[in-house]
């Protein structure tokens, strides 16, 4: 699971939280969070194109072991200016081979939209590395409603049915990619 936002005051650290137990009962993966704001990579300094493979620098090193162990993913991610955030897309293009034949679902958040418009975009960008987009995603309409005082997510109905049938297309995808691994 990655967490795309970085910014002071975000909310997808909370609902990546809400979200892990649910992953984690679902049974089909083991469930590692991948924060961008940790992993902080600098704006894309790779003197190699990605496609290379041939990383000059630890942090992206660090950052291929990560995508590379991972059999499927999903973007926790914001709706900003109608699209998703620069960090995530810097994350994205560091590496090419690393993406490639795996599975990816969305828990997208904002206002009206949900974060629909940025995984729309995001659709587009992850089929050019040969990443399989699941249909099924968990969109978070006007998000904040959903935090209580704490900060910790009180999810409805709609939202607790999307995520597991998120996770069941995204369980079936990736045994459909990556036959011969288990998924992680």
């Amino acid at each position: 699971m990655i967490i795309a936002s970085t910014r002071p005051g975000r909310i997808g650290e909370p609902f990546a939280r809400w979200f892990v137990p649910i992953a984690e009962k679902h049974g089909a993966f083991e469930v590692e969070v991948v924060d961008l704001a940790e992993v902080d990579l600098p704006f894309m300094d790779e003197p190699k194109h990605p496609r290379l493979g041939q990383y000059q620098h630890e942090h992206t090193r660090r950052w291929s072991a990560t995508v590379g162990r991972a059999d499927a993913f999903v973007f926790v991610t914001p709706e900003y200016n109608y699209g998703y955030n620069a960090v995530l897309k810097n994350a994205i293009d560091y590496l090419r081979k690393e993406w490639a034949d795996k599975a990816v679902g969305f828990l997208s958040y904002g206002g009206v939209a949900a974060g629909t418009r940025s995984v729309q975009q995001l659709k587009q960008v992850l089929s050019a590395l040969r990443m399989t987009t699941a249909v099924e995603a968990v969109n978070v309409p006007f998000a904040a409603q959903f935090l209580d005082d704490n900060r910790e997510v009180q999810p409805n109905d709609v939202m607790l049915a999307a995520a597991d049938a998120m996770l069941n297309e995204l369980a079936r995808l990736t045994a459909l990619l990556r036959p011969a691994d288990e998924p992680a």
